[in-house]
């Protein structure tokens, strides 16, 4: 399985979008500061994810939110976190 995330951050309003293969493990290096990007905004809360079967759905996935475009907000909004 193959997962496309949404996190955010706690102590700011930073979301960031990711995909990954062990999403546990992923986010463990989120929390521990082992990505740079994600580094300095934490800590971070998981507020969404999807699981899919095939790596190259996921990333069409996360490549079509980090457009930050209609996909984007529309998810922001059915989750409830209209930024």
């Amino acid at each position: 399985m193959y997962y496309v995330y949404l996190l955010k951050s706690e102590s700011d309003t930073h979301f960031y979008i990711g995909y990954s293969s062990d999403l546990k493990r992923r986010l463990f290096e989120h929390h521990q500061g082992k990505v740079y990007y994600t580094r300095r905004y934490r800590p971070w809360r998981l507020v969404y994810y999807e699981a899919y079967l095939d790596e190259v759905q996921a990333k069409r996935r996360e490549r079509m939110l980090k457009q930050y475009g209609s996909a984007y907000k529309l998810l922001l909004k059915r989750i409830g976190l209209n930024k």
